[in-house]
């Protein structure tokens, strides 16, 4: 599976990702949100000067308090009183707070957006890799990624604009007025706290990346395990297997409690090292401000002005560590989530690609070579054609590649030497989409969705109206039954469809299939899990389906395919036979072979359900008497 660069996370390198994530928040075609990126960061600049007025007027109120206040050059004369100077301090913090929420509020739509942006690209890149990637997969594993992953990408665009670029700034601000209103010693003792703060942040919190990525993946591993558990919980009750599989969710998340505790513990270490930092940097200052004090270069106000100040400038410097460490931790959850988008479908359209002109639906085969592992071949040169409106059907043993024709007529895999056409047209120079919408699909093993059995039909065409999905479920034979539930088409299916036979799964995916009306049809194996009776009813839904389609039949029970113009018989990736029912019949070969043993066992199944029959009424004979 090969790989392409496209939008890039990584932990290591923050600007890149950055960088790659501001197509997001400055989106094209979208001057509404970009107006309000313009204007959060009008309400930013001006909330930060603004802060810095808060300890000025702090200062103020103090010398005027302390009779030290002589600023009649710089404010009016009714601003000179200390209550006058208490009201403004505590006003200008009040604006200052209005205006980040302001700004938080004009940029949450910003946000979100981005989120929803990526999000959708990537479930639609999820739905264009390949069959392959998503058998590799696991589908718990995959969610947790993608649901940590958008909420990663919310807090690495949130932070970045809303408190990475306003912290900068109050710094710059902070060291101007020190530097301006105190000298050179204040301005290096503030550069070095702050270096050092910072300093230690980064490595401190480069440290726990790895715990937080331990963490994750133990996270991911336990939620994986849940989900698979609850996907084959009739699986885990046959076997009475609940203890075990709570043992395996419970070792997972063992190893997530470990992880957790070291992150907990490790948050701990560098809060304390950054309290201790800023807390010698703090003293070094207000040290320097009180001998300035008792010499008398500097007043009472000047001393609450510095600490003020210093604790203004803790609440960004620490807001610039947990910024650093949560769009490193954020860029850890989204490494993953990014690495999907970096994964290239396996099967792609041409550029230009044509959609498939439908004729007749004739299907040709030619030299058909296929391998999922260059090891192993799979098909080894396979040629037959499926004629406009006939049924061809494929039987052979087990791993005689049956099933894997369906999947190369549908295009989940390329092959590797010759050519599958549908109308003369390779499937491999048409569009994906109108090759698969000419193909109607009957598994053998249907899996519909947790929603109605109105939404299970429709789905073969969403634009359906009701009377054609009710039209379907009779041609599918499944109306009656329908009918006769409480809820009738609004009846929900349970996950999987658990809530219905197997029987009754089948009917449904047979109504959603003639819903699609395709010109081609293939019934993959499609009653072989099924009992006898069940099967004849099901095939006998199916014969009116593929009544004047082009018609692929890949099936283990033979008897299902009595009626086929042509039957291919596979062995070993090759055809060993071919012909009519009759034909291969007369042929004595491995057909014969196939069908004879089918024939005993089913024989064998008939005789041994009289037995039962009859042994049953047996023992309502003998119970009589005793009653």
């Amino acid at each position: 599976m090969t790989k392409k660069k496209t939008v890039s996370a990584d932990s290591s390198n923050p600007l890149e990702t950055l960088v790659n994530l501001w197509p997001y928040m400055w989106p094209s075609g979208r001057p509404d949100l970009k107006a309000r990126v313009v204007w959060a960061t009008v309400f930013l600049v001006i909330s930060k000067f603004i802060l810095l007025l808060v300890p000025y007027f702090f200062k103020w109120a103090t010398d005027a308090l302390n009779g030290r206040l002589d600023m009649v050059g710089l404010l009016p004369a009714f601003l000179l009183g200390a209550v006058a100077l208490v009201i403004l301090y505590n006003l200008t913090r009040i604006a200052q707070v209005g205006l980040n929420q302001l700004r938080d509020a004009l940029f949450a739509s910003v946000g979100q957006y981005a989120v929803r942006q990526l999000a959708y690209r990537t479930f639609v890149h999820i739905h264009q890799l390949s069959l392959r990637f998503h058998l590799e997969r696991k589908t718990g594993g995959l969610s947790r990624i993608i649901e940590r992953g958008t909420k990663g990408i919310e807090t690495i665009v949130r932070f970045t604009i809303l408190n990475s670029v306003p912290t900068l700034l109050e710094f710059l601000l902070t060291a101007v007025i020190f530097w301006w209103g105190y000298g050179f010693s204040y301005l290096a003792v503030t550069a070095i706290t702050v270096w050092a703060y910072i300093w230690f942040t980064i490595k401190a919190s480069d440290w726990r990346i790895g715990i937080r990525r331990s963490m994750n993946d133990s996270d991911t591993e336990a939620n994986t395990k849940a989900i698979d558990s609850l996907l084959n919980f009739e699986t885990v009750k046959y076997f009475g297997n609940e203890e075990m599989e709570a043992k395996r969710y419970d070792k997972s998340m063992e190893r997530y409690e470990k992880a957790a505790t070291d992150v907990w513990t490790s948050l701990g270490w560098l809060n304390f090292g950054q309290t201790a930092i800023f807390g010698l940097g703090m003293t070094a200052m207000m040290v320097m401000s009180a001998l300035a004090v008792q010499r008398g270069d500097q007043t009472i106000g000047d001393f609450v002005f510095v600490n003020a100040m210093l604790l203004q400038l803790a609440m960004p410097l620490n807001f610039i560590g947990f910024v650093y460490r949560e769009i490193r931790q954020g860029l850890t959850d989204i490494e993953q989530m990014f690495d999907l988008l970096e994964v290239d479908p396996e099967v792609t359209d041409k550029p230009g690609a044509p959609e498939l002109a439908i004729a007749k639906g004739a299907i040709s085969f030619k030299d058909v070579h296929f391998a999922y592992d260059p090891q192993r071949p799979i098909l080894k040169g396979i040629s037959f054609e499926v004629p406009a409106g006939k049924t061809v059907a494929v039987v052979g043993p087990s791993g005689a590649g049956k099933s894997t024709i369906s999947r190369l007529l549908y295009r989940f895999y390329d092959i590797q030497k010759g050519s599958i056409t549908v109308d003369g047209q390779d499937v491999r120079d048409v569009t994906q989409k109108s090759l698969r919408s000419a193909i109607g699909m009957v598994p053998q093993d249907t899996v519909l969705f947790n929603d109605t059995i109105a939404y299970n039909i429709r789905y073969g065409r969403p634009s359906a109206t009701d009377e054609e999905i009710q039209a379907a479920a009779e041609v599918a034979q499944i109306a009656r039954f329908i009918s006769d539930l409480p809820d009738g088409f609004q009846t929900k299916v349970g996950e999987r469809g658990l809530k219905l036979s197997g029987g009754e799964k089948q009917r449904v995916a047979i109504a959603r299939t003639v819903l699609k009306a395709p010109p081609i049809l293939i019934l993959d194996e499609a009653t072989s899990a099924l009992d006898t009776t069940t099967e004849q009813e099901i095939q006998a839904a199916l014969d009116v389906v593929s009544e004047n389609r082009t018609t692929l039949v890949i099936a283990h029970r033979l008897s299902t395919v009595i009626g086929a113009d042509e039957i291919i018989v596979l062995k070993g990736g090759e055809i060993a036979e071919r012909g009519t029912h009759g034909e291969l019949l007369a042929m004595n070969g491995l057909y014969a072979s196939m069908w004879n043993r089918q024939r005993e066992a089913i024989q064998a199944e008939e005789h041994l359900r009289q037995v039962r029959e009859s042994d049953d009424m047996g023992v309502v004979v003998r119970r009589t008497p005793a009653v």
